[in-house]
């Protein structure tokens, strides 16, 4: 039976796929697998690993295609799977002590006022991110951040996942996401303000 949530090729390939079709894995991979490696990559930091991530992702995904239900679309249930992967990839590495995110963070003098005033950038972030070069300069700063910081925003910010989604992926509390992501924003600005401030500024 048609998923009627989904456009109708996917809701014909899910049927292929329920049938165990060779063929549907083969286009599944075909089609999702090289941006399922880029989310791995951007999390991991690491080809293998992304690609061990991936392989695992699919191999968790076939097994589970009797249980998609069709409420999303198949890349974005897909894409859940690989973050998670990520995740977990990330869980077993063998931990080193993580770099503080203080040094990073924007300085403030006794009265309160910050030591460097923020300066206007040159276009608004949502035009500059807009730009290829400036977005790969964005994923550059944010591997940059201490792991816990990073992962929070990459989930956030660049992958989209919701507060809830990103607590429950983490095992923290949603206070924890928004205090960490908080932080992560200052120190992501940090990094790219010497870059995309306006002509003249200091």
């Amino acid at each position: 039976m048609a998923d009627a949530t989904l456009p109708p090729d996917e809701s014909k390939l899910l049927e292929r796929l329920r049938r165990g079709e060779d063929a549907a894995y083969e286009e599944l991979v075909r089609t999702h697998a090289g941006r399922m490696l880029s989310v791995a990559k951007r999390m991991l930091r690491n080809e293998d690993d992304a690609a061990d991530a991936v392989q695992e992702a699919f191999l968790s995904a076939f097994r589970a295609i009797d249980r998609f239900e069709g409420g999303s679309r198949i890349g974005t249930w897909l894409h859940r799977i690989v973050v998670n992967a990520a995740l977990m990839k990330l869980r077993t590495r063998r931990r080193k002590p993580e770099e503080p995110l203080d040094p990073l963070l924007p300085r403030f003098l006794d009265d309160g006022h910050m030591e460097r005033p923020a300066q206007a950038w040159a276009r608004p972030a949502d035009d500059a991110l807009a730009s290829e070069e400036t977005r790969r300069l964005v994923l550059d700063r944010i591997a940059e951040l201490p792991e816990t910081y990073r992962t929070i925003l990459l989930l956030r910010d660049v992958e989209g996942l919701d507060t809830e989604e990103t607590a429950t992926a983490l095992g923290i509390t949603s206070g924890a996401v928004k205090t960490r992501l908080h932080r992560a924003r200052l120190a992501l600005r940090e990094l790219l303000d010497p870059h995309l401030r306006e002509e003249g500024g200091e």
